[in-house]
């Protein structure tokens, strides 16, 4: 048998072939990232320019490396949206780092599962330390813990499915559950997950800083339980997507605490500028939730994706999802080792502490305030230009690294308006210069720049809004 044919046999490649695409594919990443700034902000194509690809048939037989990489560069990576672009404001981004990218290179080529202990005492010892890192940033207590997964989806419904079993057991008819209007749609997913129906939930009214109305949540409660309700949780937000709000989370730790309800804070976003001295005062009280989420992979400029839930006993984690196979029995803990299996949904999981962990390791804590605080100073510096142009209407005062505003113009209707608004994110996108996103306050469309990209500049922050002044004026002077 020849090698050629036992080299695709195994999947494998010689040991010169694998530093041949192993040092093209670090060139293709260092090319990207050095010089991602020069390039567009994003390239969307539409499914109909995809369709050779969607549509193709399982190949029978392989391709010369070379060939399937020029059509992963060009096509495929070539038509995306990059959030580690010091222009993309759009959604949340994800800045990244070299570091996490390397890391996640590691993690994959050794291919780490971080089930068990017993498979992986390593990658265990490191997520255990990240994780307490974080508890330990967030002021939690001692006792706190928790695990990375996916990202704030997975980690808003493990939190809130501990919540569940503490609070109701095995009885959820009659629970009952509290957000605001501005709590990110994860959220309700999870509880739809978990089996709860819309008549179980409350969206609560805010205020003008897009802040959940604490006397309206108190009458809520107290109507739920004159009609027989069980209220048991109130989800808090650390952090909008919309606007960076952050609900008042001492109020509502004592109310909670009054009220004997489990508070959970989605800190998905917002929760890491916890690390810094702006970003603890805004954040004021998160250390008294039961449990919260937060993603790496956002503000901590980790790679996609990871996202973490902590809980403040971790010990619930384990109440709640621990179940022991026999055929597990060799992965069985004796002396305080910590199977992650039996902390949430997933049995396969990769090993996701890495990067975060050799991120820190090797930055350090300082220069990741410093990052994080770069996030507040530019979101602010948007704020100010913005109300110099006199073209704008910024909705709240930039929150969490988050400004939301829209193009106004006298003579047009609050609908035409919002028209416009929605025409300059569709330019925008066209345009390719940066990537700002869209988004409803009050019923009314409103555009919405995330600035915790640390390599973002005051000039990307200044030509950006020129631009989207700029489509604004020509799409009015068209009508």
């Amino acid at each position: 048998m020849s090698d050629e044919v036992n080299i695709n046999r195994t999947l494998s490649f010689s040991r010169e072939d694998m530093r041949r695409i192993g040092y093209r594919v670090i060139d293709l990443l260092v090319d990207q990232l050095a010089d991602l700034g020069e390039k567009p902000a994003s390239s969307t194509a539409k499914r109909a320019d995809m369709e050779y690809i969607i549509s193709e048939s399982v190949p029978e037989e392989g391709s010369d490396f070379e060939v399937v990489l020029d059509t992963v560069v060009k096509d495929i990576m070539g038509n995306n949206m990059f959030e580690n672009h010091p222009r993309f404001f759009g959604f949340i981004p994800g800045p990244g780092n070299f570091v996490g990218t390397m890391a996640d290179a590691l993690a994959s080529g050794f291919n780490i599962i971080t089930c068990t202990w017993f498979e992986s005492s390593g990658a265990a010892a490191v997520e255990l330390a990240a994780i307490r890192w974080l508890a330990e940033l967030l002021r939690l207590p001692a006792g706190a813990g928790g695990m990375f997964v996916s990202g704030g989806s997975e980690a808003n419904l493990t939190g809130l499915a501990v919540a569940r079993r503490v609070k109701l057991g095995n009885d959820i008819g009659k629970g009952a559950i509290y957000f605001s209007d501005q709590t990110h749609s994860s959220v309700e997913k999870g509880l739809m997950v978990l089996g709860f129906g819309r008549d179980r939930i409350k969206k609560i009214a805010t205020d003008d800083l897009f802040q959940i109305k604490i006397d309206a949540l108190k009458d809520a409660i107290a109507e739920d339980r004159k009609e027989g309700k069980l209220p048991f949780l109130v989800i808090a937000n650390a952090g909008t997507t919309n606007t960076g709000a952050v609900d008042p989370l001492v109020e509502l730790s004592e109310l909670c605490k009054e009220e004997g309800l489990w508070l959970h804070a989605d800190g998905a976003f917002g929760a890491s500028a916890v690390i810094t001295e702006k970003g603890a005062s805004i954040l004021s009280g998160i250390e008294r939730v039961d449990s919260l989420s937060i993603d790496p992979h956002k503000w901590l400029f980790q790679p996609f994706g990871i996202g973490c839930v902590l809980v403040r006993d971790a010990n619930l984690l384990r109440e709640t999802f621990q179940i022991r196979p026999e055929y597990m029995q060799d992965a069985e803990v004796l002396h305080g080792e910590v199977n992650f299996y039996e902390l949430g949904i997933h049995m396969s999981r990769n090993f996701k502490a890495l990067k975060l962990w050799m991120s820190l390791k090797l930055f350090g804590l300082d220069a990741f305030r410093e990052a994080i605080s770069w996030g507040f100073t530019l979101a602010e510096h948007a704020e100010e230009v913005l109300k110099k142009s006199g073209r704008w209407q910024v909705a709240a005062p930039a929150s969490l690294a988050i400004v939301a505003f829209r193009f106004v113009q006298k003579d047009l209707s609050e609908e035409e308006v919002d028209e416009v608004n929605n025409k300059i994110v569709d330019m925008m996108v066209d345009d390719r210069f940066a990537m700002v996103s869209s988004t409803k306050l009050r019923g009314r469309v409103f555009l919405r720049m995330c600035t915790i990209n640390p390599r973002t500049t005051f000039e990307d922050i200044e030509e950006t809004i020129a631009r989207l002044e700029r489509f604004g004026v020509e799409i009015v002077e068209e009508k």
